[in-house]
């Protein structure tokens, strides 16, 4: 198996089945999950996803602890159904009409422990994972709670509700989210970059919910009126509550909130993340019995449990280039893609690198609002299929059907990893995230495994078989698309390229030519350096030093060998090395023996811990040409063993002062 997992399928690839195979009980239970199916990926779900996937037939050989299993799975799904039954919770039958339009059928865990607690006036902490349906927690009880009223609405009236949010994006989506579950609610946003005429109409017609992005856009307008606040939600509240944003978020809130009354407007703070500091700071705000919601606790994850967490050691100078591979494998040419990096330049590189073969636009600060709002519609549907942005679209934006994420360094903080890894594998789908990192990197990838409760898979960068497979399938993908009567046209060359060529060959060739896939580069699966091609060299026996394996190497293929080779590390066990000599080095001068034999590696191997110092073996770590320390592609006068010198006291040195034994006398110990 590839150690890249290139061989699985896209999330929707594996929602697909044909349903005429299953027995009448199973279409049943498909056309039931159809029904209770979330199939707007704006509204999260548990475990019915947008397309149902559907179970492997029933045969008398599948054993009976399957079958159990099975059916304790489809009881666990009907009590989560019935938990979150509408007809448990206070919802008017309009409010339901309009969910189930929306595709949601009854509410899910975060939606079921905060309904009541919101509904009847108590401050709320919610703390949940991505994509389980946080917005529609306040939304749905809030809309309930105020269309209820039975004080008709008047012109120019004081809003009732503050939401604020991060983002320009999140607020617009959260306005949005309210809008399709309301009927007679004055619902507006306001926020900075856009026209204050319709956000001054609408506030002199008379609002109830008020949406705010940009503090000083709120503060700065003096004909706002907050004085008759009863709720105020802040979404994504780590973020808004953060050192530099308390003090805005206070002068707004000043004009609504005396200090210990009982007549301050009801507090909710949702998010994914609740850093220790969150709740000192919302103490300000909220009152001491204020209910706590956590669907996380001490578990050991803190990001989605629906993503699967990838790691490639790639150095700054190769991620353009390997980045178009990485989408291509993991994604392909009809997935969507979200690319993070941490600055506006970046972003605008990236989103014109001609290794990129989808369509790609960046989204970030400085682009104006109206055409962000223009390029994440876009995204949304299917317009193009990558968006490369800095951290404006990581928090709380539900954009659907997004495959793959990938972070171009570690962050700097666990939470801006969760909540990015967080835009794929929401409402019940899988998705995968993929982060790039430079060897001195490897501490704080350790640091956001430790602290998010996660691990990353370390893979190699893709193969060429890798990306030629993904091509293929993505060519295939096209021929289908191409309508009967276009190919008429074709079939007459086609015809003579078959009689020429062959029809293997010729369809090969078409092939190679749709998917883009006919120059591949070779790169290293350690550290993804072009031109390079990994190598496995095993030993029967475990190796206390590497210099026993450059021995090896140069007494078979010739000093001048290594002058060819980037680095060598070992792997687990120290039984194998791991190298990378250039791609046109060939093993015709090797010959396998009883003690040593020599492979290419086709996925990138587990490595021994703590490979890549500046000190010591010939890895790929720091030092230049020359350098006493060691590190890849040292001196001449390197030493292999111990801490280095000029051919110094290690296993093996090629000048003075080093314990020169040939390699017959490798393992006399």
């Amino acid at each position: 198996m590839n150690g890249n997992s290139y061989d699985i399928e896209t999330p929707k690839q594996k929602t697909g089945g044909d349903a005429e195979k299953k027995k009448k009980k199973q279409k049943k239970s498909i056309t039931e999950a159809e029904i209770n199916g979330h199939s707007d990926p704006n509204t999260p779900v548990q475990t019915p996803v947008q397309t149902p996937i559907q179970t492997p037939i029933q045969t008398p050989l599948q054993s009976s602890e399957e079958s159990a299993s099975d059916s304790e799975k489809e009881t666990e799904e009907t009590l989560e159904q019935k938990e979150g039954a509408f007809s448990n919770f206070r919802i008017s039958d309009v409010t339901i009409g309009k969910l189930k339009a929306r595709g949601v059928s009854y509410l899910f865990d975060i939606q079921v422990k905060t309904f009541n607690p919101v509904f009847d006036g108590e401050d709320v902490i919610a703390q949940a994972r991505t994509g389980t349906g946080k917005t529609f927690s306040f939304a749905i009880p809030l809309v309930e709670k105020l269309q209820g009223d039975s004080v008709p609405p008047t012109r120019g009236r004081a809003p009732k509700v503050l939401v604020l949010t991060p983002t320009r994006e999140l607020a617009i989506q959260v306005a949005k989210d309210f809008k399709d579950v309301s009927k007679r609610l004055s619902i507006t946003c306001f926020y900075g970059g856009s026209s204050y005429n319709p956000q001054r109409k609408s506030y002199f017609s008379g609002l109830t919910i008020l949406y705010g992005f940009e503090r000083k856009h709120l503060k700065n307008n003096n004909k706002l009126d907050l004085s008759k606040l009863k709720h105020v939600v802040l979404d994504e509240v780590d973020q808004m509550l953060d050192m530099g944003f308390t003090e805005q978020v206070e002068e707004i809130l000043s004009t609504s909130y005396d200090k210990d009354s009982d007549s301050n407007p009801q507090t909710l703070l949702f998010s994914a993340t609740c850093p220790p500091w969150v709740y000192d700071v919302a103490k300000k705000y909220m009152r001491p019995e204020c209910k706590h919601v956590d669907l996380i606790g001490k578990k050991t994850s803190k990001a989605s449990t629906t993503v699967e967490h990838l790691a490639i050691a790639c150095h700054w100078s190769q991620r353009a280039a390997v980045l178009g591979d990485v989408i291509q494998v993991y994604s392909g040419s009809h997935g969507r893609t979200i690319v993070f990096c941490e600055t506006k330049k970046d972003a605008n590189e990236l989103s014109m690198n001609a290794s990129i073969k989808q369509s790609a636009q960046s989204l970030h600060g400085d682009i104006p609002q109206k055409q962000r709002e223009i390029t994440l519609k876009g995204f949304r549907n299917g317009t193009f299929e990558v968006l490369v942005a800095t951290n404006v679209a990581a928090r709380g934006l539900d954009i659907p059907e997004v495959d793959l994420v990938v972070q171009c360094s570690p962050p700097k903080d666990v939470e801006s990893y969760i909540h990015r890894s967080g835009r794929t594998g929401r409402a019940g789908r899988t998705g995968v995230c993929i982060c790039f990192y430079q060897r001195k990197e490897e501490d704080q990838l350790r640091y956001v495994e430790n602290k998010a409760g996660l691990t990353f898979r370390r893979v190699g960068v893709p193969t060429a078989n890798d990306i030629i497979k993904s091509s293929s399938k993505d060519a295939v993908r096209f021929l289908d698309s191409v309508p009967v009567t276009a190919v008429e046209y074709f079939r007459a060359s086609a015809e003579k390229l078959i009689e020429e060529r062959g029809a293997v060959d010729a369809l090969a060739a078409a092939l190679a030519h749709i998917s883009g896939a006919t120059s591949l580069e070779q790169r290293s699966l350690l550290n993804s350096d072009a031109g390079y091609t990994t190598m496995q060299l095993v030993c029967s026996q475990e190796m206390h030093n590497l210099g026993y394996a450059w021995r090896s190497i140069k007494e078979q293929l010739g000093e001048e060998f290594e002058n060819h080779i980037k680095g060598m590390t070992f792997l687990k066990g120290k039984m194998t090395t791991s190298i990378s000599p250039l791609s046109f080095l060939q093993q015709d001068n090797w010959s396998d023996c009883r003690r040593w034999q020599l492979t290419v590696a086709t996925e990138l191997p587990v490595l021994e811990e703590k490979q890549f110092s500046n000190r010591g073996d010939r890895g790929f770590g720091g030092g230049n040409r020359g350098d006493r320390r060691g590190g890849f592609r040292g001196g001449r006068g390197r030493s292999f063993g111990g801490s280095g010198g000029r051919g110094g006291g290690g296993g093996y040195g090629n000048n003075r002062g080093g314990h020169k034994r040939n390699f017959s006398q490798a393992f006399d110990y």
